[in-house]
Order: structure tokens, then C-alpha cells, then sequence
């Protein structure tokens, strides 16, 4: 498998069933940052290596339950100009405490002024045989019910959940969200093309009621390309 060469680190994916999409670098792009940045399922490191280029003083902690994944990231944090802000540690958040483990920083009530996932997201459908790929596809380990419940524990009070879903989980994910307290504060619809209805969403919560900031993009069009382009060869 052919390394994801970006401007400031290159992303090796061999040991993970997801691989370099879309989904991660819009979210990663998107996504509000801060002095704590917390990554849910970080895969291959991408969005916590993107939130480490956007936030300078950022430290981030990358957490995931799959081993392949896990070492992927260490790898790719440890060849990138980040290694020494950013952290990735095997566990699940359902079982996190928000405490950063193998480097000693200890987080100020384990609290994260950001937290940001590209959860699983296939509910009731049929399973690959590929249980590393059902693992990362499917909500069964991380249900968005359970990740609410997380996000709501390690958020801090002014900070902000950002996630990215497909459009027919959007609701589902909202309502979850809501459930636990959440307010939506801003929306972002991605469509493929300009005709077409959305694809995906990129969907941010805080704790407090506040407005909704509600945009739009087409893959490829301007506010795409300026939203990625520190990112993108």
C-alpha cells in the first residue's frame, strides 16, 4: 500500500483497514482545534496529525481499540514533525479517563477543549468477513449513543465535538446528541457535485445552547479547496 504523502507528513496505512478518505481530511480541516484535542478511533493518525499542523500549541491525544491501527499511528506521529505534541494510546473511549499515559501529562480534570471522530458508522447492515474492517466500519464497538456519552464525560465546558456522517446518519447522530445535552453549533453539507444532494455531513456540538452555523461545499469547489489546501500536495 502506497504511503498519503501530505505537506508536512506522510501518512503509511498498510496496518489499518481504513485507509486515507475523504471524510478524514474534511473533518480534520474542519474541525474547531484548541490546547487539548482528543481523537476518537484515530486510525492511521491522520486528523491528529492535521490538528497538530493547525493548532501550534495543541497537544493531542489519538486513542483507538484496534492494534494494527495503534501501531500505524505511533509510526506515522513518530516520523512526523508532531511527534512531540501528539500521543496515541490503545484503548476505548468508553473506558478513557482523559489522562494523557505514556508521556506524563496529566490533563486538567481530563477535560479536551476539542474532540473530533470519523466514528464507525454502518448500523443493522451486513458485516464484512474482514473483522479488522468490521471493527472500523461498524457501530458494534462504538455506538453513537456511546460516543455522546463519552464526548459529553471528557468535553470541556466551552469546548466543541466535531463528526463526520454519512447523510442517512445524520439524524440519528443528532438525536443521540441531543439526548445526552448536546447543542448543534455548526453544519456543514458536502455534496460530490454541484447538482447533487448531500453525501456526507460534518456536524459540531457544544454544551450550550447557541446558533447553528449551517455552510455547504462541493468536493473540488472553492471553499473545498481553501478549507484543505495546507493540507494537499
Amino acid at each position: 500500500m502506497t504511503a498519503f504523502r501530505f505537506k508536512k507528513f506522510v501518512i503509511e496505512q498498510e496496518l489499518c483497514a481504513m485507509k486515507v478518505g475523504t471524510d478524514g481530511v474534511l473533518l480534520g480541516s474542519w474541525a474547531t482545534g484548541g490546547a487539548r484535542v482528543l481523537d476518537v478511533g484515530t486510525g492511521t493518525g491522520i486528523m491528529a496529525l492535521m490538528l497538530a499542523q493547525r493548532c501550534p500549541e495543541a497537544r493531542v491525544t489519538a486513542i483507538d481499540i484496534d492494534e494494527g491501527a495503534v501501531r500505524q499511528a505511533i509510526q506515522n506521529v513518530a516520523q512526523s514533525p508532531f511527534n512531540d505534541r501528539v500521543e496515541v494510546l490503545r484503548c476505548s473511549v468508553q473506558e478513557f479517563d482523559g489522562r494523557d499515559g505514556s508521556n506524563g501529562r496529566d490533563g486538567a480534570n481530563g477535560l479536551y477543549d476539542a474532540i473530533v471522530s470519523n466514528p464507525p458508522f454502518f448500523i443493522d447492515s451486513l458485516q464484512t468477513p474482514d473483522r479488522q474492517r468490521t471493527v472500523a466500519r461498524h457501530a458494534e464497538t462504538l455506538t453513537y449513543a456511546q460516543l455522546m456519552q463519552a464526548a459529553w464525560r471528557l468535553l470541556a465546558d466551552g469546548g466543541e465535538l466535531s463528526v463526520v456522517v454519512p447523510f442517512d446518519y445524520r439524524q440519528r447522530m443528532e438525536d443521540e446528541a441531543t439526548f445526552v445535552g448536546f447543542f448543534p453549533s455548526r453544519l456543514c453539507a458536502v455534496r460530490t457535485a454541484a447538482h447533487k444532494p448531500a453525501k456526507r455531513f460534518l456536524l459540531a456540538f457544544r454544551k450550550h445552547p447557541c446558533p447553528c452555523e449551517r455552510t455547504e461545499m462541493t468536493l473540488g469547489d472553492e471553499t473545498c479547496t481553501l478549507l484543505t489546501r495546507e493540507f494537499y500536495l
